[in-house]
Formats: structure tokens, sequence, C-alpha cells
């Protein structure tokens, strides 16, 4: 009776100390999620000169993955610009493989919407204007050759933009983080099926 005791507390502690382990591996393995980064923005002058009935706002996007272990397959990222709550302009970045550890930097432009073009302009004319991004992608993460499911991203920022076109303030970077809970409801029609 004394040996069958032993043997169920021995078994007990080796299952202890496999779920142990197996939580320490997954807290070490699990990967981060992409960090997306606004490095510039710049609207044209020619596009603010009084008369410009139309602008567009060129951007440089940085995609880093900050996993060692992990690479990333991005499916279609769709990325909106806003001003207020009306829809400044649109762009998708088709979808895409990164490596371990790899930055990927997108320079494109988005074509303003021609009816909120002119608030903005005479916003930014003015004195500055505040645009907010939004950025709605799925991703899979691929570690040790596993493929995991598809994990959803919604993510936002806020850029102010000063009379010149470009971004103001200190922050000269805007880094997107992810999107408040009312945000997230507003939008998450949105995301790509």
């Amino acid at each position: 009776m004394c040996e069958t005791k032993n043997f169920y507390c021995w078994a007990l502690q080796f299952l202890a100390l496999l779920g142990l382990l197996a939580l320490c591996l997954w807290l070490a393995l699990r990967p981060k999620d992409p960090q997306y980064t606004i490095v510039d923005i710049n609207i044209p002058k020619s596009d603010l000169e009084d008369g410009a009935y139309n602008g567009s706002i060129l951007y440089a996007l940085q995609i880093e993955n900050p996993n060692k272990d992990s690479s990333i397959f991005y499916d279609e990222t769709v990325l909106t610009f806003l001003y207020g709550s009306d829809s400044v302009g649109e762009k998708h970045i088709p979808a895409f493989h990164q490596g371990r550890g790899k930055t990927r930097q997108v320079i494109d432009y988005v074509d303003v919407n021609p009816r909120v073009w002119k608030t903005i302009r005479n916003s930014l004319l003015h004195a500055t204007a505040e645009l907010k991004v939004a950025l709605l992608s799925r991703v899979r993460y691929k570690t040790w050759g596993v493929k995991s499911k598809h994990h959803g991203l919604d993510l936002q920022g806020k850029l102010s933009i000063g009379s010149d076109g470009k971004i103001s303030g200190k922050k000269k970077k805007i880094k997107l983080s992810h999107s408040s809970k009312k945000w997230r409801r507003s939008n998450s029609r949105r995301l790509l099926d």
C-alpha cells in the first residue's frame, strides 16, 4: 500500500513538472506581433496651394518582425487614413512573407477623397490637421516549421500634420498601436475574411 502511494506521488510530481516545462516553452516561443511605424508623411506643396481640387498623401510605412525564431505570413493589409470620422483614402498592401527579424518598408501614396480634401487643406493652411491611421490585417506565424492559426491585427495611430505637409511635433515616427474597444467595434466588419 505504501509503495502504491509513493508511485502516485511520483507520477503527480512528474506531470506537474511536465506542465511547468510546457508553460515555460509556450511563453518563450510565443511570437510577438509585428510592429508598424509611420516613418514619414508628406503632402506635396503643390497640393496645398489655393485652387488645388485634389491632393495626395505620400507615406512611408515600416513593418518590423521582432521575432528571432518565427517568420510571419501577412494577408492583404488595409491602411486607411481618416480625418475626424471621414475617410480620407485607403490603400491595400498585397499579401507577403517576412523572414525572422526582418524589416520591410512600404513607400506609397494615397489619393485624398475630393469631398474631404478642401477641409483638410484649409485646416493645414491655417495651422495643423490631425489625421488618424487605421490598419487592418491578419497574420500567421511559422515557428519551427509549424504555421499558427490566423491572428487579426487592428491598429491605429494619430498623425499631426503641420502647414508644411509633414509630421509636426516631437515625434517624427508614429508607432501604430492596438485600437480601443470602441474603435475595434466600429471597424470590426472591415477586417478581411
